[in-house]
C-alpha cells in the first residue's frame, strides 16, 4: 500500500482561529502538523494542548522566527493580526516556505503585489484563506445559477455578522487604517462573496469574479476609528442588455451570527443561508422562481477548513494552481479600499 505524501505544516501564531485550523491540519490526509509558534511564552504549547491534547511530535516555539527557520516546516499557516500579514508572509516566503494567509492577505494592495513578487521569485505557493469557498454547498449554488433557473443574475446581497464578545475586543482596538474594525475582519467575506456570486453572471465576466466600478458605503465607528457596522452598495456596471448590476452588503459586530449570500435574477432568486458552517451543521440553500416553484435543499455536513487545508497541501505537493489566486486577492483588496475611500468621503 502506497503511503500518502504529507505536507509538513507550521502555525505562525496562537490565534483564536486555531480552534478550527489546527485540527484541520491534523485531520487532512495529506497534511502533518510539525510546529506552532507564538510570541507569548507558553501560548503555543497551551494552544496545542487545548485543541489537540493527544497530538505528539509538534515543536512549540516561543518566537515566530524560529518556526520560519525550522527546516522541518514546508508550509506555514499565518493567522496573525490583519496588519501583520504582509510582513510575516514575506519573511516566510523569503525562507522558502509555502504559506496560507488568513484573510485578508494584506490590508494594502501594494503589499499583496510585494507578496506575489516574492512568491514568484522563491517559487512557492501562496493562497488567501477564504475557507467558505471549499464547502460543497457553493458548487451547488453555482450549479443552480448556471442552470438558468433564476434567469440572468442582476443583483446580490451579502450579510455577515456576529455579536462582539469581550474576548474578541482586540478586533476593534485600532483604526481601520491600522487593520482594525469589521471591514478588515468580516468585511473580506462579504466583498469576496459578492464578487464571486456576481461573477456567476456569464454576460459579465465569463465565470470570473466580478469587479465593482463604484462603491457607496457608510459606517458606525468607535473611539479608535474602527468600524462596528458597515453597509454599502457595489456598482458592477451593466449587463449585455443594459440592466444595472448591484451588490449590497452589511457587516456588523452588533448583530447575531449571520453569513447569508443571495442572488436575484430576472426569473427568480437563490440563497445560501450560511456560508459559515460548523462541521456538523446541515447547510441549506433555498431558491424560488417567478413560476411559483420553491425549494430548500439540504446537504451533508462538511468541514470547509479541512477541505481548504487538503486543497492547499495538494497544490504544493503536486504543483497545482490554488483555487484562490493572487489576482483574486488583489481584486478583493482593491474593492475593500474602495469601500474605505467611500467612508472617508
Amino acid at each position: 500500500m502506497t503511503e500518502i505524501k504529507k505536507l509538513k505544516w507550521g502555525i505562525l501564531g496562537a490565534a483564536r482561529v486555531n480552534e478550527r485550523l489546527l485540527p484541520a491540519i491534523i485531520e487532512a490526509p495529506n497534511s502533518q502538523l510539525v510546529a506552532i509558534a507564538s510570541r507569548r511564552a507558553g501560548a503555543s504549547k497551551a494552544t496545542l494542548d487545548k485543541y489537540a491534547p493527544c497530538h505528539q511530535n509538534v515543536t512549540c516555539y516561543d518566537d515566530l522566527q524560529s518556526l520560519i527557520d525550522d527546516p522541518n516546516v514546508d508550509a506555514i499557516y499565518c493567522p496573525m493580526a490583519n496588519e501583520e500579514h504582509a510582513d510575516w508572509a514575506l519573511k516566510s516566503i523569503n525562507a522558502g516556505k509555502h504559506i496560507l494567509i488568513e484573510k485578508p492577505m494584506a490590508t494594502k494592495f501594494k503589499d499583496i503585489e510585494a507578496i506575489e513578487e516574492a512568491a514568484i521569485k522563491a517559487n512557492v505557493k501562496v493562497m488567501e484563506g477564504f475557507m467558505y469557498r471549499f464547502h460543497p454547498q457553493h458548487a451547488r449554488f453555482k450549479e443552480i445559477v448556471e442552470s438558468g433557473l433564476i434567469g440572468d443574475v442582476l443583483s446580490a446581497r451579502a450579510s455577515f455578522s456576529f455579536l462582539m464578545k469581550q474576548a474578541r475586543m482586540y478586533r476593534i482596538n485600532r483604526s481601520m487604517e491600522n487593520g482594525g474594525g469589521a471591514m478588515w475582519d468580516i468585511g473580506p467575506y462579504a466583498i469576496h462573496s459578492l464578487r464571486w456570486a456576481m461573477g456567476l453572471a456569464n454576460s459579465l465576466k465569463n465565470g470570473k469574479p466580478a469587479e465593482p466600478v463604484k462603491v457607496v458605503a457608510d459606517a458606525k465607528l468607535n473611539e479608535h476609528g474602527a468600524d462596528i457596522v458597515t453597509s454599502g452598495v457595489l456598482n458592477f456596471g451593466f449587463d449585455s442588455k443594459n440592466r444595472a448590476l448591484f451588490g449590497s452588503f452589511d457587516i456588523s459586530f452588533e448583530r447575531s451570527r449571520k453569513s447569508e449570500i443571495e442572488l436575484i435574477g430576472s426569473r427568480g432568486w437563490v440563497k445560501c443561508h450560511a456560508a459559515w458552517v460548523f462541521q456538523n451543521d446541515v447547510p441549506v440553500i433555498s431558491w424560488a422562481t417567478e413560476e411559483g416553484k420553491y425549494a430548500e435543499e439540504r446537504f451533508a455536513p462538511s468541514n470547509h477548513f479541512n477541505k481548504e487545508i487538503e486543497h492547499f497541501s495538494d497544490c504544493v505537493l503536486n504543483d497545482k494552481q490554488p483555487l484562490l489566486t493572487f489576482e483574486d486577492a488583489k481584486a478583493n483588496c482593491r474593492a475593500i479600499e474602495m469601500v474605505l475611500k467611500s467612508l472617508d468621503s
